[in-house]
């Protein structure tokens, strides 16, 4: 391999590195939400996969039945990481031209 074809190969290497920083950037700032018990628990996260917040109605609050408001609450985060990480990936197609790359130092971030 020639100086010139490695300084290329280096070059592109850095300009998707910078490609994925704007994208991960982006993604953090678009949200997602996800509810469950028909909308009695509603869950937002960011592309970061972070909960940005938790909406609990009052019809739902009842002492004697903790564990099924527990329940909801898990169902909803959960389902909000997923949309999130789902978001993330879409956002990552276009980097990876859509190919489905397991790139090292990659994978973990989608």
């Amino acid at each position: 391999m020639s100086k010139k074809m490695f300084g290329d190969i280096l070059k592109q290497a850095q300009k998707m590195q910078e490609q994925l920083a704007k994208i991960q950037e982006e993604a953090g700032n678009k949200t997602v939400e996800a509810s469950s018990g028909g909308g009695m628990v509603t869950v937002t996260a960011n592309g970061r996969q972070e909960i940005l917040s938790i909406k609990i109605e009052r019809d739902v609050v009842n002492p004697d039945d903790v564990e099924m408001l527990q329940d909801l609450v898990v169902a909803a985060t959960n389902e909000a990481l997923s949309k999130a990480k789902d978001m993330m990936a879409e956002e990552m197609k276009g980097l990876t031209g859509g190919m489905g790359l397991n790139i090292p130092g990659l994978s973990g971030m989608i």
